[in-house]
């Protein structure tokens, strides 16, 4: 057995001050080696700096070896860790930018550089595109490929990797929120079809008009979870519902009851991590238990319902459901604006860590064939398109 231990780090920088990041990106390196021992720890595309900054990119984009890198070279050997970390970086032509990833080792040195393949909006305004496809061959916790946000997005970029010898494939990314289901989904493709580790890191948080959607995991060759940081975003509308009803009825403030949200918050990641831990039969079994209190719940609301159609309004209940309507139409202004407040709390920072065994690679591209097996002739007229 290969085992390593990995973890994926969710978090918010701080648009357009690298100092403030780098110190934050230390902390959390400080903190997961004090609670286990770790062997590859990764960070989101851009963490340094933040994605929404345009030109200020060319006042923040460093050389490599740099300050930023040699910073984390530093810490990386100080706890003796791989870091892949993503920056906006410089070549010696000041106007040349790529947003790359960096991967530094545990006797603080550079083990290599990758430049984002496939850019995307406003992107292409800022950098150049990468045009290489590196692994990395670390020994000690196998061979290793880089990929940056937009990148996960196409099939060709992890099966060049892959069929490179990569083991894991470390995802940086600042992938939205409005489209997290596609990073769910692709994450778990690409560990499918390639039977690949993939360590995917998403940040969090808000930058000028963007919202980031996190959900960082780490997927085995199979598609198993091994690990996973949740949103946690149930707990939320449903706490936020509880408190704008009380609000209604009361007439109290619902902005003094964000401090209380947050402790629950705390609670409902607590929770998540829990969930990690437990079985697919378990998740099954509970899926199950859902959909029967699902189905009770809506039965009851539906006896209800009956009953209240049978049973004519009274003239006191006809004039309290206009008052109600009333109160709803004088909060909507405070309810958007704590509407707004609850969603910057939706995806929470922190880590996720896995122990993985590296020996699934090979075992399970043996057992399914899924490279074995290509036709490469096929393929002649796919590329020729290209």
């Amino acid at each position: 057995m290969r085992e390593i231990t990995v973890a994926t780090v969710q978090m918010k920088p701080d648009l357009g001050n690298p100092e403030n990041n780098l110190v934050k990106m230390s902390d959390y390196i400080s903190t997961i080696a004090s609670q286990q021992k770790v062997d590859l720890i990764v960070f989101p595309e851009l963490i340094t700096s933040g994605y929404e900054l345009g030109v200020q990119f060319t006042e923040l984009a460093q050389r490599v070896p740099g300050p930023a890198v040699n910073l984390m070279a530093q810490r990386a050997a100080d706890v003796g860790v791989y870091i892949a970390f993503g920056m906006p970086t410089k070549e010696r032509v000041e106007s040349i930018l790529y947003n790359s990833a960096l991967l530094v080792g545990p006797e603080g040195e550079l083990i290599g550089q990758y430049h984002k393949v496939h850019l995307r909006g406003e992107e292409r305004m800022a950098f150049r595109e990468g045009y290489k496809l590196p692994v990395f061959d670390t020994g000690e916790i196998g061979r290793i490929g880089l990929m940056v946000g937009w990148d996960l997005a196409f099939p060709e970029v992890a099966r060049a990797m892959t069929l490179d010898g990569a083991e894991i494939i470390c995802v940086l990314s600042n992938w939205e929120s409005s489209y997290i289901d596609e990073w769910k989904t692709y994450v778990r493709a690409r560990a499918y079809e390639n039977a690949v580790f993939l360590a995917a890191a998403n940040r969090v948080g808000n930058d000028v008009t963007m919202s980031f959607g996190g959900e960082s995991m780490i997927v085995g060759p199979r598609g198993k979870l091994h690990a996973y940081l949740d949103s946690a975003e149930p707990e939320i509308k449903k706490q936020l519902e509880m408190d704008l009803k009380k609000t209604l009825e009361s007439g109290g403030d619902v902005k003094a009851k964000i401090e209380e949200v947050k402790d629950k918050l705390e609670e409902a990641k607590q929770k998540a991590e829990d969930k990690k831990d437990a079985s697919a039969k378990k998740d099954d079994d509970k899926k199950a238990d859902e959909k029967a209190e699902a189905k009770k719940e809506a039965d009851a609301k539906a006896e209800q319902k009956d009953k209240d159609k049978e049973k004519p309004e009274t003239k006191k209940e006809i004039e309290a459901k206009r008052e109600e309507s009333k109160a709803i139409a004088v909060q909507a202004p405070l309810v958007a604006e704590v509407k707004a407040d609850f969603k910057k709390l939706a995806t929470a920072e922190g880590f996720c860590v896995a122990r993985i065994d590296l020996d699934e690679v090979r075992r399970y591209r043996e057992e399914f064939q899924t490279l074995q097996t290509r036709q490469p002739t096929v393929y002649k007229q796919i590329v020729k398109r290209y």
